[in-house]
């Protein structure tokens, strides 16, 4: 328990000051930096006998979507996306392995990545709206929040298993403890420097975002135990791997920028 404190500690006094006195360029670096060790740690759990070629591609792929995203044209990024995809066809088919079996599902594993790691463009997309600092601080205090009060609550009141064939230490009553911190962790945003959300935003936001949280903390339990692995990677004394921590980020980002700019009108 004092690892992981201490581990969250430091993260938190490195990353909150860059976030709030660097602007958009510094969370664009976070978010290609954050990629790039996701990408690697992916690459390791989904092409153990293959991994620096694997994450060479990926990176490639990750970045023409990435890059298509933030800096091109709206209109072009449906089309990099399926040129990358047709381009991970011709690679998988010119390097099958010695099972072609598998080649199937080394394409999908491929796309899997990309697009799961690429959500992490919802960020700095998040940071360009306006008010944009603060929505990203929305994603972080709804994410953790909601990590922290699911694993108090957990700890301390757990007994209904939530899905115990993914991850067995999960219960219902650690997720509405999540949930009840993430609420409130959002209100506390609002007062301080979103007024732009209502009451009604919150109590809406709060619970849908902190269970999408949820969701991807699942989704990565799910793809782990598929690989046989019990963490992401090592880099986070106590937490595991960069994706361990930041699987519900991943799932939060992307539909917090849905709701900023699809119902909030924010541009």
């Amino acid at each position: 328990m004092i690892t992981r404190l201490l581990a969250a500690a430091v993260g938190l006094a490195v990353l909150l000051p860059t976030i709030v006195f660097g602007g958009q360029v510094a969370v664009e670096g976070i978010a290609v930096i954050a990629a790039a060790i996701c990408l690697w740690e992916f690459a390791t759990m989904a092409f153990s006998d293959d991994t620096p070629v694997a994450f060479g591609w990926l990176v490639g792929c990750f970045g023409a979507w990435y890059g298509t995203a933030l800096y091109g044209p709206l209109e072009l990024v449906s089309v990099v996306g399926g040129l990358v995809l047709l381009a991970t066809f011709v690679f998988v088919t010119l390097r099958p392995g010695e099972s072609l079996q598998g080649a199937a599902d080394k394409v999908g594993r491929y796309m899997l990545g990309t697009v799961w790691i690429g959500l992490l463009m919802s960020l700095p997309a998040l940071r360009r709206l306006d008010d944009g600092l603060a929505w990203v601080f929305a994603v972080l205090v709804i994410s953790w929040c909601g990590d922290t009060g699911g694993y108090f609550a957990g700890k301390y009141f757990g007994r209904t298993k939530l899905y115990p064939l993914v991850s067995p230490k999960k219960t219902w009553e650690g997720v509405l403890g999540g949930v009840l911190l993430a609420t409130a962790g959002l209100f506390v945003v609002r007062a301080v420097a979103l007024p732009v959300l209502t009451v009604v935003d919150v109590m809406v936001l709060g619970p849908v975002l902190c269970l999408s949280g949820v969701v991807g903390d699942l989704s990565e339990s799910l793809l782990k135990r598929a690989f046989g692995v019990k963490d992401s990677g090592s880099i986070m004394p106590g937490h595991g791997g960069l994706l361990d921590r930041i699987d519900s980020v991943l799932f939060v980002a992307p539909l917090l920028f849905a709701y900023v700019a699809l119902i909030k009108g924010s541009a």
